[in-house]
């Protein structure tokens, strides 16, 4: 059977007396775009940061490519090939796409001027910003030089997923991305999401949209009361039977692997 790009084994998180994860599981495969589902509280949010460093859970495992992994923060999960975009994006709008887009691993200019004077190379990171960009196909945005804050809500999040889908060489994880957007960005950027697991990252799509989630999903995890309640596919159920199952107004069928 496919070993898992990215797996959590039993993984429990508790607040005090609550608990936001209980034993969670989840497995994402390679090739795939595997989108979280679940009621609000149901912990979600909890499981990807985990996931992503931003939590460190009580017990349970993580493993990356079948090895075990601990992360202490987001930047270990960066360092390991895992990206996340979260729902409020963390772009700096005052910087252009280019900066955004290396925010945090500039390069400098080669020789002195980059080891002793700290000069930055932007031409070098302008061109590869605009090869990033085309490669994703995303063709609108003609200055590579605009400050990011001039830009459309599904520009922006296009910004954020490039940058995700540039550095990350393992995973990406994006946290509801078409949440804030119109029809037309809101589809743009589902076909970014296509456009990320066919360069060969797979993805973690966690989404409240229902169509959007049926539309690109290869497998649905549905999470419920801290645990995961099971996987289907987008073949095998039905939206409405999805959000049953989410609710808890249908049971649960037995969780299988991804066939």
């Amino acid at each position: 059977m496919t070993t898992p790009v990215l797996q959590a084994r039993g993984l429990t998180k508790r607040y005090g007396r609550v608990t936001a994860i209980e034993s969670g599981d989840l497995e994402l495969y390679p090739g795939e775009i595997l989108a979280v589902i679940g009621d609000n509280g149901a912990g979600k949010s909890s499981l990807i940061k985990a996931l992503s460093g931003a939590l460190v859970p009580d017990s349970g495992e993580i493993f990356l490519d079948g090895q075990r992994v601990v992360f202490r923060n987001p930047m270990e999960a960066r360092e390991a090939g895992i990206e996340t975009v979260y729902q409020t994006l963390a772009v700096a709008p005052g910087l252009d796409i280019a900066d955004n887009l290396f925010l945090g691993r500039e390069q400098r200019k080669p020789g002195v001027l980059g080891s002793v004077f700290r000069m930055l190379d932007r031409s070098a990171m302008r061109s590869e910003a605009r090869r990033h960009m085309s490669e994703l196909g995303i063709g609108t945005l003609q200055n590579i030089g605009q400050a990011v804050e001039s830009l459309s809500g599904g520009q922006r999040q296009a910004v954020a997923v490039a940058r995700s889908a540039a550095f990350g060489s393992k995973v990406v994880i994006l946290d509801e991305p078409t949440a804030a957007l119109g029809v037309k960005e809101g589809n743009r950027v589902l076909q970014l999401i296509r456009d990320v697991r066919d360069r060969g990252l797979p993805v973690i799509l966690i989404s409240h949209n229902m169509p959007h989630v049926f539309e690109v999903a290869d497998r649905i995890h549905i999470q419920r009361l801290g645990r995961r309640a099971t996987v289907i596919t987008p073949e095998s159920h039905s939206m409405s039977e999805a959000v049953a199952i989410m609710t808890g107004a249908a049971p649960p069928p037995p969780h299988a692997g991804p066939g």
